[in-house]
């Protein structure tokens, strides 16, 4: 696996993955109540991975540790990243998230688990990364840098690199990606529901009124994204799949711009442009 390219197939698939991932962040971040459109979009997995469960495979035993550990770790995620909408604009604090994870998913897959990269493809991960990361430089919408929401990002970041390996091998041992990832999303979704009943009184009641939309496209979306990004993580390197997912930054900032009127300056844009330049490098280096 860790020789195999990134076929066209896997890098359309993964940006289309990277898009849906931007949507439903936007409509976390949109929402008047972070915490009740996050508990929308986290229990809105439920339906489509009831739905996949009857068309695909039972994953097999040997992923079931995996399974466990991916659960916790996506929970963690969710729940710093609820964490940081709440204190930062989304054109900030998502490339934050989403720009350490190709980091420190290389280093671990190359230097621990033997996963092997071409000088190139290196090259293209670090520089998506840094596109991203820079963004930790920029100003909040009202002009102030915000020091928390950065933190809250950067831990966020680090619970997206544990599970994107965590995800990519226990998908590899199952044998079935998509069920795989329908069992740990719908125990995470009862975990997340837990711990928002008892985190947030209320918060799941409104959901229940307010937030139908968001629970069925953005769950619907979330689910979709991951699901592709599992699947990619059987197809070729890890390391590959989760900064080539990262080009998600271009849509969010230009959803964050557009829907949320954040700042949109030169700082952006170059970041942004180096995002773009390391995807076109990754796909370069399949060639």
């Amino acid at each position: 696996m860790a020789g195999h390219p990134v076929t066209t197939t896997v890098f359309f698939a993964v940006l289309t993955a990277a898009f849906l991932h931007a949507a439903w962040n936007a409509m976390v971040k949109g929402g008047v109540d972070k915490r009740v459109t996050m508990a929308a979009v986290m229990l809105g997995h439920v339906p489509p991975a009831t739905l996949a469960l009857l068309f695909v495979p039972t994953p097999s035993i040997e992923s079931l540790p995996w399974m466990f550990a991916g659960i916790l770790a996506h929970l963690g995620y969710q729940v710093f990243l609820l964490g940081a909408y709440t204190k930062g604009d989304l054109s900030q604090v998502y490339p934050i998230a989403r720009g350490l994870a190709p980091l420190l998913v290389t280093g671990v897959s190359v230097v621990m688990l033997g996963e092997r990269l071409s000088l190139l493809e290196t090259v293209a991960v670090g520089m998506i990364a840094m596109g991203l990361m820079s963004m930790a430089l920029l100003r909040g919408a009202d002009g102030a840098r915000n020091a928390e929401a950065v933190k809250l990002a950067l831990t966020t970041g680090c619970f997206i690199a544990s599970y994107s390996l965590i995800d990519g091998y226990g998908a590899r041992v199952s044998g079935s990606p998509v069920g795989f990832y329908a069992y740990l999303g719908t125990v995470n979704a009862v975990l997340f529901a837990i711990y928002i009943r008892l985190r947030h009184p209320g918060v799941l009641t409104t959901m229940a009124t307010s937030a139908r939309r968001v629970f069925i496209i953005g769950g619907t979306a979330s689910f979709a994204a991951y699901a592709i990004v599992i699947w990619s993580f059987t197809q070729a390197p890890i390391a590959l799949v989760t900064a080539l997912r990262e080009t998600s930054i271009v849509f969010a900032v230009l959803i964050g711009v557009v829907i949320f009127k954040e700042r949109l300056d030169r700082s952006k844009v170059i970041a942004v442009a180096a995002t773009l330049l390391g995807a076109g490098l990754l796909r370069v280096a399949q060639l």
